[in-house]
């Protein structure tokens, strides 16, 4: 395998695929959510593994509430649940999670445990580990112009570093790489402002059978990028 000459700061991933992968194999589709949990995990040791310092995963979209309530209901008592167990262990290991998204419209229980981890966490120094939960990207923009208004900023004075001091989480630099799995091409409404000059790389793997050398492909397949953000080089 080539040898790693840079790596990404913040790696963003759609993590697509989980019900196909049970179809694929006669399963229902919460079996197929509940293996994607298994990759979570995996591709948070990767990210520290290779130096990672943000990691961002797309865990649930503004537009999947349109799925069934049966499906929407078990996703979130699985984010709970594995939230829960494996909180004290990314503290342990110096990870500082965060939740970015419309964090008031989900479970009460739900809320609390993101809330609670969140805190928990928070003066970890190693990977930062961010789920978009009820998150999408619009609506992102949405919210920020709307507490822009209720702050009583004028017409001169909106520029795009004001903008981004009311994104969920402004402090979060911008996405170098956003990797796709299951082959499909869209960004699906993810970080869409912070994504203007981001690198995207597609993998046809399905979220649960994502794994170190899918990784490692993307890593390597970013290093060759000539990023130029609008300029020459």
């Amino acid at each position: 395998m080539e040898k790693l000459k840079i790596v990404p700061v913040h790696i963003g991933i759609i993590m697509d695929g989980n019900g196909r992968w049970a179809e694929k194999r006669n399963l229902p589709r919460i079996l197929g959510h509940k293996e994607g949990i298994e990759a979570v995990r995996r591709v948070v040791k990767l990210a520290v593994k290779y130096g990672i310092k943000y990691l961002s995963l797309f865990s649930f979209s503004t537009e999947n509430w349109k799925r069934p309530k049966e499906e929407i209901e078990f996703l979130f008592s699985l984010m709970e649940e594995n939230l829960r167990k494996e909180g004290e262990n990314l503290n342990k290991n110096n990870v500082r999670v965060r939740f970015s998204g419309r964090k008031w419209q989900l479970p009460k229980n739900l809320y609390e445990i993101m809330d609670y981890v969140e805190k928990l966490t928070e003066k970890n120094t190693g990977l930062n580990l961010i789920f978009a939960i009820n998150y999408g990207g619009r609506a992102e923009i949405i919210d920020a112009f709307k507490e822009i208004i209720k702050k009583g900023y004028k017409e001169e004075d909106i520029k795009e570093d004001l903008i981004k001091e009311f994104l969920y989480l402004p402090d979060i630099p911008e996405p170098d790489l956003i990797i796709r799995t299951s082959g499909e091409k869209r960004i699906s409404n993810f970080l869409l402002w912070q994504c203007a000059y981001s690198e995207f790389y597609f993998s046809k793997v399905l979220w649960p059978d994502f794994n170190e050398d899918e990784f490692l492909k993307a890593l390597i397949d970013y290093q060759k990028r000539k990023r130029k953000f609008g300029s020459v080089k």
